[in-house]
């Protein structure tokens, strides 16, 4: 008898939990890799070991590729006010327009599949001047923008949006002007 309590219990907790479920992370249904080449400025970031030394001015420029794929070319300056930069190559996703792969090591180990990251475009401006970037695992999230600052109203929002599919927002990292 006293296990009826402790599952009536288990079964209440269980359904709080599904209520308050984060929505999937979704990529957006399209993606068109000649709008979206081109230069972005990174407003804010969920901190990744890759990005450590970058204090600001970071961007991220694509370049449509003969082979399918697209150039992607990082650059950030450091607090020394050094520019860094790092060279990658991004693949789409068969079947998935708004989902790439992204990988920062040399040709010769494109073979090896822990290689690739989930570039994952999961919210997109109708005129392509604003994107937020994550992965189905929410441990990345990039918000993007054509200019380098972004209107207040609008960065509360694209938050909200990643708030909605699960992103702990906590340690964002802002790294542009916010106005």
């Amino acid at each position: 008898m006293r296990l009826r309590p402790a599952l009536l219990a288990a079964g209440l907790l269980l359904s709080c939990l599904t209520a308050h479920a984060a929505e999937p992370v979704r990529s957006v249904p399209t993606l068109d890799m000649g709008r979206y080449a081109g230069q972005w400025h990174e407003i804010a970031h969920l901190p990744v070991s890759f990005q450590k030394k970058c204090v600001g001015d970071i961007t991220a420029t694509y370049a449509l590729r003969g082979d399918g794929r697209i150039s992607v070319h990082n650059a950030c300056r450091t607090g020394d006010g050094e520019r860094i930069a790092a060279e990658g190559v991004a693949r789409p996703v068969e079947g998935e327009p708004g989902q790439l792969q992204v990988r920062f090591v040399p040709d010769w180990l494109a073979w090896v599949p822990l290689v690739w990251a989930d570039y994952w475009v999961i919210a997109l401006d109708p005129d392509y001047q604003w994107a937020v970037v994550g992965d189905p695992d929410r441990k990345y999230l990039w918000i993007l923008s054509r200019s380098p600052s972004m209107d207040a109203t609008l960065f509360a929002s694209l938050k909200a949006k990643a708030e909605a599919m699960g992103y702990d927002l906590g340690p964002l990292k802002v790294m542009a002007p916010v106005e």
